[in-house]
């Protein structure tokens, strides 16, 4: 946003007389050094000058050609305003030489993550051996599975499915009782 011709124009004086110019003020256009359309400071005093001229100029099509290159991801910001501040007399007279903008870095892919651990448990008697076996099922394959409850604690192994079949060595006396599986990072429980 331009400040107001109220603001430049008194400024517009005070930047000739710094200059040590006495030629009228029709003459000069009062303009920003690095231009707004390049992230310029709207009205900074270091970035505002008297430009000879009447507008539009030769660096007004800098300005253009700097702000088309930014936007088009030719260039940097940063590298138009600094080649527009070293030398925009140069770049007028031999037009912009622009070196593609640094390509912006891949993001890394996500890390796969890993299912979260579960399980599930059932409990049945085994009148044959006189125990229960506790059928465990996970996502936890090759994990110990750990059975406790009524006063006992038990484990098997996981298979590549994440099955186990652990034998618990509790009372027909113990039905009603609820045991805790652990089976590697998964927790879950059953009933006898």
């Amino acid at each position: 946003m331009r400040p107001p011709e109220t603001i430049t124009e008194a400024e517009k004086h005070a930047s000739l007389r710094a200059y040590g110019d006495t030629r009228p003020i029709g003459d000069y256009e009062y303009d920003h050094f690095v231009p707004l359309e390049l992230g310029g400071a709207t009205n900074d005093a270091r970035n505002l000058w008297p430009e000879p001229g009447a507008s539009p100029n030769p660096k007004d099509k800098v300005e253009d050609e700097l702000h088309r290159a930014v936007c088009n991801g030719r260039l940097t910001l940063a590298k138009a305003q600094r080649l527009i501040v070293a030398n925009w007399v140069k770049l007028a007279r031999h037009g912009i030489v622009d070196s593609p903008a640094p390509k912006p870095r891949p993001k890394p892919s996500p890390r796969p993550t890993a299912p979260a651990a579960w399980c599930s448990a059932n409990a049945s008697w085994n009148s044959r051996y006189d125990n229960y076996d506790v059928y465990v099922h996970s996502n936890q394959p090759h994990q110990y599975a750990t059975v406790t409850g009524a006063g006992q604690t038990a484990g098997y192994y996981t298979n590549d499915s994440g099955y186990a079949d652990v034998y618990f060595y509790a009372s027909r006396y113990d039905a009603g009782d609820n045991v805790n599986v652990q089976v590697g990072a998964a927790h879950c429980s059953t009933v006898l």
